[in-house]
């Protein structure tokens, strides 16, 4: 790293460290490499900042000091091994939605583990339906693993639905099998009957923190409300998902639905008293993430 970026690097942190951002030195680093248009790993052998470059950075550093999210400023976030284009408007996928996706991905390999009569076949042609699809994170990156599925992603909001179609158009120039985009509300039976039985795999990171919980800036002031809160306690849309669930899974399919860490019972106990296999899974801190289950 050059020796007039480092300093600028470092005081760049030091200045969001103030401002209470959560990861000062990633995100001065990130915003470092995005100017330079390096990799943030070859940050070390980077040139010094040009004049215009130097601005630049100062100013992105001074919107992430005021709590703009990094991903608006950089226009991009890496989610499930593919790079979509996000900014005002949708939600900005989180990295510990990657696990349920991680988790859908395995399903192949988990069902080699049980009789055949007891899982969802996911083979070729397999439909895979992503509820309340936003940027498209969970659709795209299930195409990019699996391609040889039938994703289906849902989404209602109007700014949402033009990301998802961009970043659906951008994946689909770059090689991955092309999704299918549906425009609707996720939770009414009307916007995906086309699939009433049919589906061997339903995913959703629905809205689902509490009304009333505090959230970052970066949320509060960005992030769409209507994909973060989901009633007063957090699980109006869920409830409608799991009652969907059993109108569009075939039998034997699984559903995987992200939650708040406040719901470590609650979702599977929805789940317990419809499906088979209810459990919920944590995140790599321990905390609770998304509840899956099987439909009988």
């Amino acid at each position: 790293m050059s020796a007039r970026v480092r300093p600028a690097i470092a005081e760049a942190t030091a200045r969001l460290a103030a401002a209470s951002v959560a990861s000062p030195r990633t995100d001065a680093e990130l915003l470092a490499a995005f100017v330079l248009g390096v990799p943030r790993g070859r940050l070390v052998l980077a040139d010094d900042f040009t004049g215009a470059q130097a601005a630049a950075f100062a100013a992105l550093v001074g919107r992430r000091a005021a709590r703009e999210p990094l991903q608006h400023l950089t226009g991009s976030v890496h989610f499930g091994g593919v790079d979509l284009a996000v900014g005002p408007g949708v939600f900005i996928p989180r990295p510990e939605t990657e696990l349920l996706v991680d988790w859908a991905t395995k399903i192949r390999d988990l069902g080699a583990k049980r009789p055949p009569s007891e899982i969802t076949d996911l083979g070729a042609g397999a439909v895979v339906l992503d509820l309340g699809s936003g940027s498209g994170a969970i659709a795209l990156a299930m195409a990019h693993a699996w391609p040889d599925a039938r994703v289906v992603a849902v989404e209602q909001s109007p700014a949402a639905l033009a990301w998802l179609r961009r970043n659906a158009a951008a994946r689909k120039e770059a090689g991955d099998t092309p999704i299918t985009v549906v425009e609707g509300d996720a939770t009414d039976l009307a916007t995906t009957a086309a699939w009433r039985g049919r589906v061997d795999l339903l995913l959703s990171n629905p809205p689902y923190v509490p009304d009333a919980t505090p959230v970052p800036p970066e949320v509060a002031d960005h992030d769409p409300a209507a994909a973060v809160f989901g009633g007063p306690d957090g699980l109006d849309v869920i409830r409608r998902i799991v009652t969907l669930g059993l109108d569009l899974l075939r039998p034997g399919g699984r559903v995987a639905i992200e939650h708040d860490d406040t719901h470590a019972t609650a979702v599977v106990d929805l789940l317990a008293g419809r499906y088979t296999d209810a459990a919920m899974h944590r995140d790599l801190a321990g905390r609770p993430r998304f509840s899956t289950a099987r439909r009988p």
